[in-house]
């Protein structure tokens, strides 16, 4: 099993570019950063150089820090922007050698939206290398009031309707528990969709992390597995944990 540290979660104390090496001290194969713009791009390429790790996964567009819109791969009338931060985000994915895009829908609603989704999915594929693989994900209620994806099925229902192979599904183990209330039946009923898998809070109710790592291995999951628990925890417990993925 592949086990990427997500360092937009872990070690949020440290400056960015030092999280690189705590993440390989603390024994991951590689890291993923859902946002990277704000530094230039060879800043991070140095970092995972020195780190020795490879970059798995971005997301788009850019968070608005201003209080705007979070992804818009969904709203009819910001189609010119999804286009403009595709472009950005795949010139970042180039550079960082990363294999996974992660494109949020946004807020959203009504069949128009559903349309909006699929033609920017669509165009996403057609503009993307082939080895590069996007993916989308519902967003619970607490993180983003008013998502236009709120389900795996439909999230699942869009990719089909996309028909790509390389575009699929990122599966976070915390918002598959709070939506569909048991994450391992929800990741085998999309087993074949699956693109990237994110570990996330495993607190009361939720499948623990070795139940998950199972689950995986009887999906057949080759792919990545990022870890976005634990935040703080020192290189030496996470090291304990990924010994019990691993297995």
């Amino acid at each position: 099993m592949k086990i990427a540290a997500n360092l937009s979660a872990l070690w949020p104390d440290l400056p960015y570019l030092d999280r690189f090496e705590v993440a390989a001290e603390a024994g991951f194969d590689g890291v993923e950063v859902l946002f990277p713009y704000e530094m230039p791009a060879k800043e991070t390429q140095r970092a995972l150089l020195r780190a020795g790790l490879p970059m798995v996964l971005m997301a788009a567009p850019p968070p608005n820090y201003t209080g705007g819109a979070r992804g818009f791969a969904a709203v009819p009338e910001a189609k010119d922007r999804f286009l403009y931060d595709l472009r950005r985000a795949l010139r970042y994915c180039d550079a960082l050698r990363t294999p996974v895009l992660h494109l949020l829908a946004g807020v959203a609603e009504g069949e128009v939206a559903h349309e909006t989704l699929v033609q920017n999915l669509k165009a996403a594929a057609e503009a993307a290398p082939k080895d590069l693989l996007i993916t989308i994900s519902p967003s619970t209620a607490d993180d983003l009031p008013g998502a236009f994806l709120q389900s795996y099925d439909h999230a699942a229902e869009v990719v089909q309707e996309v028909g790509a192979a390389h575009v699929g599904l990122l599966f976070n183990s915390h918002e598959a528990a709070v939506m569909h209330g048991d994450p391992i039946a929800v990741l085998k009923r999309h087993a074949g969709l699956i693109r990237h898998v994110h570990l996330a809070d495993t607190s009361a109710g939720q499948a623990d992390p070795q139940t998950l790592s199972a689950a995986l291995r009887d999906i057949g999951y080759a792919g990545w597995v990022a870890a976005l628990y634990a935040r703080s925890a020192p290189p030496e417990e996470h090291l304990e944990l990924l010994q019990r993925l691993r297995g």
